[in-house]
């Protein structure tokens, strides 16, 4: 998200570069450390707190002694989107990390946990070397796979490829199925999980029971809800764009929710992918229409498609392997490309946050 924040790695010098590449190191053992979904809350807090100024700034003008633009792009990002919280670096490690314990580790996975424990970004896997190291393996990975695609122009989002991409390796490095085998008639069926069927497994010589489709949120995976979720999001997110000039601003607000799911609120949607394509909506609409109201509408809409992306997403890489691959991040990779696409090709009167 991002992309237009990230710098190419062709032409950096030599010293930044290594500087970059130990700040992802240790960004991907913080995630592994604190867990995925942890990290990218702070994720959320920390873009909250850089759009938060950017409005600021917008509305006062220049700080002394601080160029324009700096404190927010700084927070925003620097922290945010880059080697600290960025989600292809600090919520990788975390994936990455929760995949190797899942295979390494099967005894730490908590009492009530119905799924594979290679899915359970919530864990917190705290000072435990090796898993800190394969942490910061994929966080290096995710920092040099997103700067690589905004070095070579890919129009779409490299950081949410690279969710995508170092989620996939990891799947692969520590012997899960790529996909999975479905267990109903086909990917697309949840079925099994509502009947609650159950697949043996075996986990690092451990033998257990888990469910045989397990979606990646079990309260959200209805076309009917997801759509209606994305609608609501989606219109959001357009209206604080209109209101506040930041696309972000939405995309940390559902990031910040994440902390009542974390905390074991049941049924907090996850939005972010819902959000930030909402909002780009909003911003690709309103030069088209000239009307704000036309524009929420295109936020909605768009906000639903990005739901549906994700749970299309979730059904095919998610729900029969043993490891989380990210459905927002799926979201927002093939739509941010769409607009990338689109854009170039004159359809589009501009890409939104994309560097294009």
């Amino acid at each position: 998200m991002y992309g237009v924040l990230q710098l190419p790695v062709v032409g950096m010098e030599v010293e930044p570069f290594v500087v970059l590449l130990l700040t992802a190191l240790a960004g991907g053992a913080f995630g592994a450390a604190l867990g995925a979904l942890p990290s990218f809350i702070f994720t959320g807090f920390v873009v909250f707190l850089g759009e938060g100024i950017a409005i600021l700034e917008r509305q006062i003008g220049t700080i002394e002694a601080v160029p324009r633009g700096e404190i927010a792009t700084g927070i925003t990002g620097v922290i945010g989107f880059g080697a600290v919280t960025g989600p292809h670096i600090a919520f990788a490690g975390g994936v990455a990390a929760s995949a190797y314990a899942g295979k390494k580790y099967p005894e730490m996975s908590p009492d009530g946990w119905d799924y594979h424990f290679g899915k359970n970004i919530a864990y917190a896997f705290g000072t435990k070397p090796d898993i800190l190291a394969v942490g910061a393996v994929f966080g290096a990975l995710g920092m040099l796979v997103a700067r690589v695609l905004g070095g070579l122009g890919a129009p779409t989002d490299g950081i949410a490829v690279s969710v995508v991409l170092t989620a996939l390796v990891a799947r692969v490095a520590f012997g899960y199925p790529l996909l999975g085998r479905p267990a109903g008639s086909g990917f697309l069926d949840m079925t099994p999980f509502e009947r609650e069927e159950k697949r043996a497994a075996t986990d690092g010589g451990t033998e257990t029971a888990r469910l045989a489709t397990e979606p990646w949120l079990p309260h959200q995976y209805r076309w009917s809800g997801v759509t209606a979720i994305g609608l609501v999001g989606g219109v959001l997110a357009g209206y604080i764009w209109l209101q506040t000039g930041s696309i972000f601003m939405g995309y940390g607000i559902s990031a910040m929710s994440l902390l009542f799911l974390e905390l074991g609120v049941e049924k907090i949607p996850v939005t972010h992918h819902i959000t930030l394509l909402g909002a780009v909506g909003a911003v690709v609409a309103l030069p088209m229409a000239g009307s704000e109201a036309v524009a929420l509408l295109a936020a909605g809409a768009l906000g639903a498609v990005s739901g549906l992306v994700g749970e299309l997403g979730q059904r095919v890489f998610y729900s029969h392997s043993g490891t989380h691959v990210d459905p927002p991040a799926i979201a927002i990779a093939v739509l941010m490309l769409a607009v990338g696409v689109l854009h170039l090709l004159g359809v589009l009167p501009n890409a939104a946050y994309l560097g294009i």
